[in-house]
């Protein structure tokens, strides 16, 4: 008897293979819409608290960054005066 129903599970793997391949396009496009909305619903989305912070963060960082370019600029282009100066 549990052969039959692993036969018959079986057959109705085929079956729905069998019906899957023969889905329109329209089919398929509902299929990924409706995959979509459920990864959507696996979204933990951050809180107001921790977008502030990482807001902050990178703005910081940004600023830092910048200043550094500038000093750096403003060394290299004093080396390369004082360097074109002497020749």
């Amino acid at each position: 008897m549990e052969e039959t129903k692993a036969v018959s599970s079986s057959s109705n793997t085929t079956a729905k293979k069998k019906a899957k391949s023969k889905d329109g396009v329209f089919s398929k496009i509902a299929d990924f819409f409706s995959g979509v909305k459920a990864e959507f619903g696996k979204i933990i989305w951050p809180t107001k608290d921790d977008i502030i912070k990482q807001t902050t963060a990178v703005v910081v960082v940004s600023a830092i960054c910048c200043a550094l370019i500038a000093v750096l600029d403003i060394v290299f282009e004093y080396g390369v005066n004082f360097i074109t100066s002497i020749f």
